[in-house]
């Protein structure tokens, strides 16, 4: 279909603009989910969290793109939204469609290795000075061809999805009694603060260990970042070997849940989960990432072992102690894609 349609190249600076953006840290936030608080991370579609209203002048739009200078991933933002440190709005100059925008977000998107490759001094620049191929007629944009591909494309998506769901048994899938009361229920839980080391021990810090001196092998070995989870290699070497069902934290801050033995490198910390429920033990992964990617964390102030000791999170409890059980209920049917 692509192959069909003639195609024209367009300056991006004739369809959109790049600002800044007013940041602040989240001690700033109030409670609410009016506004999405927008950081540079890349997990959550850059949500770090929701806020009610802070302030009038801080605001960014909907209808806008959100530019996280750490990744650069661009996503779109469909309700206005505040920024933390180190984010980008994308305004566009031309009218879109609602199929367009998600064409226009992968073409963005495309953009990101170009980026990525030049200082951060010069990200405006290069984002205004690149160009985009998109389908014409007649040397307009084709927004009529867009939007039929873009539909096309998504009802092949389904397809592909319902019969996937078939064959795993969870087309059909049905909440127990107790999960639907677990999730009807949610608002009316009890939530205490905890201490990290407190709950589980001192984490661990991994072991520097050079790209050069890796050797091929089969046990994963995570680092900072988010592409592969974290994962940048397989290894052979003789290394601390730490557990699965446990959750590391990278120089970022930001928390994710192992479900296999793995490496790590000194930029990572070991919160030992590993005699909590599974369900649960995810469910607290999330609770972590919450507090320790706030935006305080980066290449020139890095997440360490020390910092995640001295974290609090909230956790559902009852009677003076944390709730497994709601925690496990409540992560079953979340990972089934059925939320909250």
């Amino acid at each position: 279909m692509l192959q069909e349609v003639e195609w024209g190249e367009f300056k991006v600076s004739d369809l959109f603009d790049i600002q800044n953006t007013n940041s602040f840290n989240t001690d700033v936030l109030v409670p609410g989910n009016e506004y999405d608080y927008v950081t540079r991370t890349s997990l959550n579609q850059g949500v770090l969290q929701e806020t009610g209203f802070v302030n009038l002048e801080n605001i960014n739009s909907a209808g806008t793109w959100s530019l996280g200078l750490l990744q650069m991933d661009f996503f779109y933002r469909q309700k206005p939204w505040y920024a933390g440190q180190f984010v980008r709005k994308i305004i566009p100059k031309i009218e879109l469609t609602e199929k367009s925008i998600l064409f226009f977000t992968a073409l963005l998107n495309k953009l990101k290795k170009r980026l990525l490759s030049v200082l951060v001094r010069d990200v405006d620049n290069i984002f205004l000075t690149s160009a985009i191929s998109l389908p014409i007629k007649n040397n307009d944009i084709d927004f009529s061809f867009i939007d039929k591909f873009i539909a096309e494309l998504e009802a092949e998506r389904l397809a592909e999805l319902e019969a996937y769901l078939s064959i795993t048994g969870l087309k059909d899938y049905e909440l127990t009694e107790e999960e639907q009361k677990a999730l009807e229920d949610y608002d009316k839980i009890e939530w205490t603060e905890y201490n990290l080391e407190k709950l589980f021990g001192k984490s661990t810090r991994g072991k520097r260990l050079k790209s050069e001196d890796r050797l091929p092998g089969h046990l994963p070995f995570v680092t900072a970042g988010e592409a592969e989870e974290g994962v940048s290699a397989f290894i052979g070497n003789d290394v601390t070997v730490f557990s699965e069902n446990t959750t590391t934290i990278d120089m970022f801050g930001s928390a994710k849940y192992r479900n296999y033995k793995y490496g790590g490198d000194d930029h990572v910390a070991i919160v030992h989960t590993e005699n909590v429920p599974k369900y649960a033990a995810i469910f607290i992964t999330s609770a972590i990432h919450k507090v320790s990617h706030c935006g305080k964390f980066d290449y020139s102030k890095n997440f360490y072992a020390k910092d995640a000791d001295e974290l609090y999170i909230s956790l559902p409890s009852v009677k003076g102690s944390i709730n497994f059980k709601i925690m496990e209920i409540t992560t079953v049917p979340l990972k089934m894609g059925i939320g909250l």
